[in-house]
């Protein structure tokens, strides 16, 4: 696709603890779209995988994000549509929080980076 093609992606959308959404949203990448849809949630022992999983879907269907933050600890409930998601935009990123720390032996990207490079 042409470059010019995610000239609207501007956004990050992020889906995490209470503490990483603090930090990111202080950070600044906070959005309330038209449709009064923010782009992030915050993940809590009372939020439900079906939650966790729309909320994951309706990001990936957006035009407005070029990148999904997810705390790696979240992900691991979402390995399996992580592990099949190959799209290029909005690209996911798994990061460290600050109970969990990162372990790249989990990480999607970094396991689709390994297969091409043959390690």
């Amino acid at each position: 696709m042409a470059q010019a093609a995610h000239k609207d992606r501007t956004l990050i959308a992020a889906i995490g603890d209470e503490d990483t959404i603090t930090g990111l949203l202080l950070a600044g990448i906070g959005d309330i779209d038209a449709h009064q849809r923010p782009n992030f949630l915050v993940v809590d022992t009372k939020t439900t995988h079906d939650t966790i999983e729309e909320e994951f879907t309706s990001f990936t269907q957006r035009k407005d994000i070029a990148i999904i933050l997810i705390n790696q600890h979240i992900a691991d409930e979402l390995r399996g549509i992580l592990d099949e998601y190959s799209a290029a935009f909005p690209t996911v990123l798994e990061i460290p929080s600050k109970d969990h720390p990162y372990d790249p032996s989990k990480d999607s990207v970094l396991k689709r980076v390994q297969l091409i490079l043959g390690d």
